[in-house]
């Protein structure tokens, strides 16, 4: 097993990004770059367990509307959707909200574009495969963009708990996608990503109850939840599954490193955020990582 996953891995490495690809990869930045400002609108009246629950049930609603989602799966295959359900959507989704009390949405989204590191990181551990140079120089130069983006935007927040919060919700997300890989290749994406999230939505179900307890009630908040659902967790997911069954999950995280520059822009546009010089050189060094990481990686005799 160990043999044909490593193999994958080098499949996954040495794929060119179709057009495809990249229409599937901008399809997932730009819902996740704005969940951050929606998560946010959603905490002016919903405590933090709400809002998780919320966009989760909203995702779901989403996905079942699409008849290849209701596609069986064998039983066989629960457990381990039911452990992307968790590690993807359930925990992650948690702490982001939490975290987002005490932090902004910059110092949230560049964490969060730590992303990739951590599925390179537990893809080399599980298969044993390395990205390769080129593509380990795209990691590290769109990470340093991400920095020189969202820097100038997190003056005078340091609460390190909400750091150690959304990293490590980063964490859970390089671990998931790994997971999540072989199960799209062998039933589909939108099957998949269903069931994870049924299995999310109810794991947070008795946090929601206690959470719509202690939550007012705003329309605006409602409008945020259902747009963070219906397009940032239901659509989103969908491309962003698709995409690591045709890339792998190292190549298709590189998604979260578009994440911060399309929080900047969105902040530019709607809250009159300024926009820095070091965010607009970060943007190019960003894109260029996502193109040195979307390069195909070289054969090297073993």
């Amino acid at each position: 097993m160990r043999a044909t996953a490593a193999e994958q891995a080098r499949q996954d490495a040495s794929a060119v990004f179709a057009p495809r690809d990249w229409a599937l990869l901008f399809g997932v930045a730009i819902p996740w770059g704005g969940s951050f400002l929606f998560m946010d609108f959603g905490l002016e009246h919903f405590a933090p367990p709400l809002i998780a629950f919320g966009r989760i049930a909203f995702g779901a609603a989403t996905l079942a509307l699409l008849p290849a989602a209701r596609k069986p799966v064998p039983r066989s295959e629960w457990p381990q959707i039911a452990l992307v359900g968790v590690t993807w959507m359930a925990i992650p989704f948690l702490l982001l909200a939490v975290a987002q009390q005490w932090i902004d949405t910059g110092l949230a989204g560049m964490i969060n574009a730590t992303t990739p590191l951590f599925t390179a990181l537990v893809g080399a551990l599980l298969v044993r495969a390395l990205p390769s140079r080129v593509q380990g120089i795209g990691l590290v130069l769109g990470f340093l963009g991400v920095v020189a983006i969202s820097l100038p935007s997190v003056e005078g927040s340091s609460n390190l708990l909400g750091v150690a919060l959304v990293l490590t919700a980063a964490m859970f997300y390089g671990l998931a996608f790994n997971l999540a890989a072989p199960l799209q290749r062998s039933h589909g994406s939108l099957p998949v990503t269903l069931r994870a999230m049924l299995v999310a939505a109810v794991a947070l179900l008795p946090a929601a109850v206690i959470g719509a307890l202690h939550s007012s009630f705003g329309w605006s908040s409602l409008l945020a939840v259902v747009v963070l659902g219906a397009a940032g967790t239901g659509v989103a997911f969908i491309y962003f599954t698709e995409l690591i069954g045709r890339v792998g999950p190292s190549r298709a995280a590189v998604a979260i490193y578009i994440v911060p520059v399309i929080a900047v822009a969105l902040g530019a546009l709607f809250n009159d955020e300024r926009v820095h010089l070091a965010a607009v050189a970060g943007t190019a060094m960003v894109l260029g990582g996502a193109y040195l990481t979307s390069r195909p990686a070289r054969a090297e005799p073993t």
